[in-house]
């Protein structure tokens, strides 16, 4: 006989370093055991946001599911800057390389929802315009 699933919440946390709060409290969950688990996990993530999608049962117990970081932050960090612009159509913060694109289209392509790297870099392409990133050859 399966669990009763009671909650099931998406949250994101950072990598390798979670800790018990009022964020967590929501999930209904053990705490202490979660926290040790997801940051075993996300160890080699230190420093990223990792979206976690934590499925909590009757009993206390859970299950979690780790996601890949936000496409947002992936671009940040590639162009080096701080934050998106306040108005992406007049105004250029930053721009990266098609070889940068390529890399985070394909490390978010688990997660997006389209099957070959060429439409994925399209959607990885078409946030970045969204931020005010240019993408140059």
């Amino acid at each position: 006989m399966s669990k009763r699933i009671v909650k099931v919440v998406k949250m994101e946390l950072p990598g390798g370093e979670a800790k018990p709060g009022p964020k967590l409290a929501s999930a209904g969950i053990i705490m202490p055991k979660f926290c040790t688990d997801f940051n075993a996990k996300t160890a080699d993530r230190k420093g990223e946001i990792v979206p976690v999608i934590i499925t909590a049962y009757e009993d206390k117990s859970h299950d979690f599911v780790i996601k890949t970081s936000p496409v947002a932050s992936l671009l940040l960090k590639a162009a080096n800057i701080k934050k998106g612009s306040a108005n992406s159509k007049t105004t250029v913060v930053g721009s990266i390389t098609k070889a940068q694109l390529k890399e985070i289209a394909e490390y978010k392509l688990p997660d997006l929802n389209c099957h070959d790297i060429e439409a994925a870099m399209k959607i990885v392409e078409g946030s970045a315009r969204n931020m005010g990133i240019t993408v140059k050859d």
